[in-house]
């Protein structure tokens, strides 16, 4: 589940149409708060039994990848031939796939869905069309247009959306890494998806921090983070899974045990440490390629071994293949 994003997102996906400022209600909450890497494919890691299905998702993504299994194997050995040049020029370009070039490629395949939203948001946001979306951009479109001072006058709520203003140009200011107050892609990405950047760890545990540290005492107590899942209802009994929460708190949520959650211990629950599945991958299909065994992969030897990296028509996964689908 992706952590709880700008409102700025939220105008996105009502649409370039949409009217009226974003809800100062808006956001997930509780698990929604939590990111985990999602796995690189969900089918079974089964390269025993012949069945690439997780190698094939893992290097090229779960959509291009069902476009590979329509292709004749020609065809798409070529496209592989494509792929693994495209790897290299994005590396050193010394002819060799490297682990971190695999890796490289396998992390940009897995973001293809982040790149498509930000590519939206793009479209929207880049009002001039200069191929740069400048703060002023953003807080226009996402508030309205408002001459100094007089910022939401016209609505009830100001206060609160000027809270909500200052808290999308911190982080704008965050993901703007160069300073020039005009986000390049990348920065943009960065400031839609701030839990896919080291560089943006330190804002999403702030955000986090402001919203459940209600009495602003530097700290979420165990009550201010019961609140952000659960709103008590008089004379109704706690339900069994708020009482759970109270335990995952005490026992895995504070570290110290000190009864309160730190800003540290914040950040290890939402954004927790996670395995680097890109690179558990990579150095698999390297294994399983390297034949010479000199550490990296030539041309020569990935199509060599073609049928793990990708799927043609002459695959053929039987039940689990129409299993999955049929899901989509």
């Amino acid at each position: 589940t992706m952590w709880r994003r700008s409102f700025l997102l939220l105008l996105l996906l009502l649409g370039p149409g949409a009217q009226g400022k974003p809800s100062p209600d808006s956001g997930p909450h509780g698990q929604g708060r939590v990111h985990q890497a999602a796995p690189l494919s969900e089918a079974p890691h089964d390269d025993a039994h012949g069945n690439f299905q997780y190698d094939h998702e893992a290097f090229l993504g779960r959509e291009v990848a069902k476009e590979f299994d329509q292709l004749s194997p020609e065809e798409s050995q070529a496209r592989l031939g494509r792929i693994v040049d495209r790897m290299d020029r994005a590396g050193d370009g010394d002819g060799w796939v490297s682990l971190a070039e695999l890796r490289a490629w396998i992390a940009h395949t897995q973001q293809r869905h982040i790149r498509d939203s930000v590519s939206a948001a793009w479209d929207t946001y880049d009002t001039d069309r200069d191929g740069r979306v400048g703060w002023e951009e953003l807080r226009n479109a996402t508030y309205g247009h408002y001459a100094p001072g007089e910022e939401f006058h016209d609505v009830e709520d100001a206060e609160t959306y000027k809270k909500m203003l200052a808290r999308d140009e911190r982080r704008f200011q965050a993901a703007d890494q160069d300073k020039d107050s005009v986000a390049t892609r990348e920065e943009l990405t960065a400031f839609l998806h701030p839990e896919e950047f080291p560089h943006m760890r330190d804002i999403v545990i702030t955000e986090t921090m402001e919203d459940l540290d209600k009495n602003k005492d530097g700290y979420v107590q165990v009550e201010e983070y019961i609140a952000d899942l659960y709103s008590e209802e008089p004379g109704k009994e706690e339900p069994a899974w708020v009482q759970t929460e109270r335990e995952q708190f005490r026992d895995f949520r504070d570290l110290n045990k000190d009864g309160r959650l730190d800003s540290s211990e914040v950040g290890h629950w939402v954004l927790p440490p996670a395995q680097d599945q890109p690179l558990v991958e990579a150095n698999h299909l390297l294994h399983e390629s390297d034949t010479d065994k000199d550490g990296r992969l030539s041309k020569a030897e990935i199509l060599g071994n073609w049928n793990m990296f990708v799927g043609s028509q002459a695959t053929n996964y039987g039940e689990d293949l129409t299993r999955h689908h049929d899901e989509l």
